[in-house]
């Protein structure tokens, strides 16, 4: 049985625009990174390892997600790929400083996702 709240994002994600899903995808990652940065602060490394897990399913969905005949994914894919290798490093070391560098990374990612958004509307 789904709760209110499941079925409203539910349905954001069905109704979403592939825009909108990035930006969601952004938007996971960044609360994923801040779980795993609590519990690791509160020595809770199960629950770290888990959050950590969910962010890098999270950069391997947006490198499924890349649109390779777009010149500009060519430059996503090595950047995402080293997100990615470095939350590994991060999940094994237990470095709140390695997750605090791809949470910047992602941040910015996300704003000029979301500008580029914004630009875009204002055209149409």
């Amino acid at each position: 049985m789904q709760t209110a709240a499941e079925k409203y994002q539910l349905n954001q994600v069905n109704t979403a625009t592939p825009a909108e899903l990035t930006l969601m995808l952004y938007n996971g990652a960044i609360r994923f990174i801040k779980q795993t940065k609590m519990a690791l602060q509160e020595n809770d490394f199960t629950k770290a390892h888990q959050s950590n897990v969910r962010v890098q399913d999270i950069i391997s969905e947006l490198i499924i997600t890349l649109d390779m005949s777009n010149p500009l994914s060519e430059n996503f894919l090595p950047l995402y790929d080293y997100l990615n290798r470095r939350l590994i490093e991060a999940n094994i070391k237990k470095d709140v400083s390695i997750l605090d560098e791809v949470e910047d990374f992602l941040t910015q990612f996300r704003d000029t996702w979301r500008e580029a958004m914004a630009l875009a509307k204002q055209a149409q």
